[in-house]
């Protein structure tokens, strides 16, 4: 069996949970069946099972919308992996920026397409701040691939429900295949290198978060609750890639105000590589997730993996990958509705976020024991392995099918 991945992100190039998803699925699927990864940029390698070519955005005219860019740049990708030859039994496209690639293949090469779900457009209306009206053909291009798809695969049942609510997928194409982990590579360690090259003081308790900086991940509310939490702990974020200018200025001003009269906080402007990633998670006190729209949340995984607590919404999936008063606590979010997923009262809810943090970061005893239920969780429910048989498993089925 040769199965063709298309997504946007792939290493080196990863800056979300879609990339890492994508990177170790596919990896650990070479290890059954015949893989090619094509990708947004310059990757090129190989190794046994597993090849993976990258495809750069040829130049869009200066008279386009910068807006538009990001959209067109996408389409343009799409077709370079298609005109580069098809040999795949099966295509497996990842996010909207892959989905016109996945359309073509299915139509011009008569292969079976399967789309994984890691977010949907139509719950993302803060989108249109980055890519103007565009947004209306994205989220016209998920419908279209979505409902002419083979197969859909939704990263969780809450994805599945949002999936069957918006769209017109019938149950017997839609299967619910969760995110996974490296349980090797994910697990407490002992280093400090990490923390010191950042100023991190590893020997004080911190409450850590980790993501780009994106109204999807609510980083703003998070930054809101500082000042209501108690001193004598460190506030670590690790925040980058900011979606939108305006996004970035206003965490520059939202984080200069929480500093002020709080001693202990560190922002970090970058996105961490693996290692200093799971460095920083092994030495967390409490792993906040303040998400307000999330179909899976692999960040809360990955924190519980390295036996840390997670604090975190009760938004989408995350709520089938914390347990509440087990592996943390969740928070409702109480959004105000009419398509809008941010709560209805912001200042309630950075409350309800420090106040978590604040009776966690008062009791060890309770977060050692929230940490290392979570990382049972993690061994016992996530593994690549079970996912990528899962997933192995659907495209024979498909294969069945079609022959």
């Amino acid at each position: 069996m040769r199965v063709l991945f298309l997504t946007n992100e792939y290493p080196p190039h990863i800056y979300g949970g879609a990339g890492v998803h994508v990177e170790y699925l596919s990896r650990e699927l070479a290890r059954l069946l015949e893989v090619e990864v094509r990708c947004f940029g310059d990757q090129k390698m190989s190794h046994p099972g597993l090849t993976v070519r990258g495809f750069s955005s040829r130049a869009v005219d200066s008279a386009c919308p910068e807006v538009c860019r990001p959209v067109f740049g996408a389409l343009d990708r799409c077709l370079q992996f298609n005109a580069a030859g098809m040999n795949a039994d099966l295509v497996h496209c990842h996010t909207w920026y892959s989905y016109w690639g996945g359309i073509l293949a299915k139509q011009n090469f008569g292969i079976p397409l399967v789309a994984t779900v890691h977010s949907l457009e139509p719950l993302r209306p803060w989108k249109e701040e980055q890519i103007g009206r565009s947004y209306q053909f994205t989220c016209w291009l998920e419908k279209t691939a979505l409902e002419m798809a083979d197969a859909v695969i939704a990263v969780s049942e809450d994805t599945r429900h949002d999936v069957e609510r918006l769209y017109s997928v019938d149950a017997s194409r839609l299967h619910v295949i969760h995110n996974g982990i490296d349980l090797d590579e994910y697990r407490r360690v002992e280093g400090h290198g990490a923390l010191k090259r950042h100023g991190v003081n590893p020997h004080e308790p911190y409450v850590l978060f980790v993501g780009r900086i994106t109204r999807q991940k609510g980083i703003i509310h998070l930054v809101n609750a500082i000042r209501h939490m108690n001193p004598g702990f460190q506030v670590v974020l690790c925040a980058g890639a900011p979606d939108t200018q305006g996004i970035a200025a206003e965490m520059k001003a939202a984080v200069a105000s929480a500093r002020q009269g709080r001693e202990g906080g560190f922002w970090i402007e970058e996105m961490l590589d693996a290692k200093s990633k799971v460095e920083f998670y092994s030495h967390a006190s409490v792993f906040v997730c303040p998400s307000i729209y999330e179909s899976f949340g692999i960040i809360n995984l990955e924190a519980m993996a390295c036996e840390v607590p997670v604090v975190a919404t009760n938004a989408g999936g995350i709520r089938e990958v914390v347990v509440h008063d087990e592996t943390g606590f969740l928070i409702p979010i109480e959004p105000v509705g009419g398509g809008s997923f941010e709560p209805s009262n912001p200042a309630r809810f950075a409350h309800a976020i420090a106040e978590r943090v604040n009776e966690l970061m008062a009791d060890p005893a309770r977060r050692l024991t929230m940490g290392q239920a979570g990382r049972r969780r993690a061994e016992e429910r996530f593994g690549w392995p079970a996912i990528a048989r899962q997933t192995a498993d659907l495209y024979r089925q498909l294969l069945t099918q079609n022959t």
